[in-house]
């Protein structure tokens, strides 16, 4: 099994960028799949997270109403579109997939994930 993750880059503040975690050797509709980012110093922070099969979506409060994840099962893979970038969004991403019926908050707790993928880095500044 391997998530590739991938769309990271320098953004400036106010800017927009689309992740995508891309799954190989698992069918990603049948797994929640999360978000995730850790910046210098600081723990790993669950970002969005989705059920499976599309069901349920949830964000932290640091980024809802700008970030939205979502699916392309035809792509086996999930997307995390950011806008509104601010410079405390800097921090290496990285997605995450269990095979669980759970969904909402609780799918924020990195471990609670099984597979999980080798990070993006995303810097916004001016």
């Amino acid at each position: 099994v391997q998530l590739q993750a991938s769309g990271g880059g320098w953004v400036q503040p106010g800017g927009a960028l689309i992740l995508s975690c891309t799954a190989s050797g698992i069918t990603l509709e049948d797994y929640a799949v999360g978000w995730f980012r850790q910046a210098p110093g600081k723990e790993r922070e669950g970002v969005s997270c989705v059920g499976r099969s599309d069901s349920v979506t949830y964000s932290a409060s640091s980024v809802k109403g700008r970030f939205a994840i979502s699916r392309d099962n035809a792509k086996n893979t999930v997307y995390l579109q950011m806008n509104s970038l601010k410079p405390e969004d800097t921090a290496v991403y990285s997605c995450a997939a269990k095979l669980t019926a759970v969904s909402g908050s609780i799918l924020l707790e990195p471990d609670r994930y099984d597979y999980w993928g080798q990070g993006t880095q995303v810097t916004v500044s001016s």
